[in-house]
């Protein structure tokens, strides 16, 4: 049967924070088997070693049944995925990270910055403890991972990284520790697109919108659900696989002329005011 290939067949990917804090499927997760699908290598890593072993058994199960079908392959010579426990939060780590995806896979083409933590409070409310940790979490680890992906990437000719902001880096939502950290990723973003595009490598960035995951389920009720999925003009409910589809396409040899933008994936939200999806103004007239 002929074989058709992925959109990142023949690359070679990282993928931090590729496993979900809870049950169903985060970011990471999505991304990694998305990336595994479209025909990428793929290093699963995450600081909890199990959880990266539970998104590499679904990137396995997933090859399996299309092989066991006999369905065209999406992953030709890629498709292989393996695991690497880290604290990106470390360079040595980082640093560990990147040797182990050329040593088994032989180079880099894509990293996806995706490790998050949320704080809630003002600046009032915030502890020191937990303003570091969310910068350290979801900051420093951008600088770091890239700081030893960059050059790997160099070495054949240049490559894709993409960082995972939030629409709360681009509006106030009661999150101050959470906010600012986001939108110092944008910034960051935007200061290593345009540093390092001489060099082949772009760098984007994805704001999801109020997403369903595994981050958020514990602090959900139905009441709560609906509302977040009424706020934005689509009125429907996103979920990890559409910051992974975007991720995809960022990553891929499609958006090959796109470096330093922040691609919101969010219904719209980012685009309105709170009062503009309320019954009263939905009133047609």
């Amino acid at each position: 049967m002929t074989e058709r290939k992925g959109r990142l067949e023949g690359k070679v990917a990282i993928v931090t924070g590729a496993g979900s804090s809870g049950p169903g499927v985060g970011n990471g997760k999505a991304t990694a088997i998305l990336f595994a699908r479209e025909g990428a290598k793929v290093l699963l890593v995450d600081a909890l070693q199990e959880r990266a072993e539970e998104t590499l058994g679904l990137i396995r199960k997933e090859e399996g049944e299309v092989r066991h079908v006999g369905l065209p392959r999406i992953m030709g010579d890629g498709g292989a995925a393996s695991v690497f426990q880290a604290d990106v939060t470390k360079a040595s780590d980082c640093a560990g990270m990147v040797e182990a995806a050329v040593s088994r896979y032989g180079r880099l083409d894509i990293l996806d910055n995706n490790v998050g933590i949320s704080q809630r409070g003002t600046v009032l409310e915030v502890s020191e403890e937990k303003w570091d940790q969310v910068m350290a979490v979801n900051v420093k680890t951008i600088v770091l991972a890239s700081r030893y992906a960059i050059p790997a990437m160099k070495r054949t000719g240049g490559g894709s990284i993409i960082n995972i902001s939030s629409i709360a880096g681009l509006r106030a939502g009661g999150t101050t520790p959470y906010s600012a950290s986001k939108a110092a990723v944008i910034g960051l973003t935007f200061s290593m697109a345009a540093d390092h595009g001489r060099d082949g490598i772009r760098v984007n960035c994805i704001a999801p919108g109020l997403l369903y995951t595994p981050m958020v389920a514990p602090r959900m009720d139905a009441d709560l659900r609906e509302r977040r999925k009424m706020a934005a003009p689509l009125g429907t409910e996103g979920t990890a696989w559409d910051v992974a589809w975007a991720a995809v396409f960022l990553a891929s040899d499609e958006s090959r002329w796109i470096t330093g933008v922040v691609l919101p994936v969010d219904a719209g939200l980012s685009v309105t005011t709170p009062i503009s999806q309320t019954p009263l103004a939905q009133q047609r007239h």
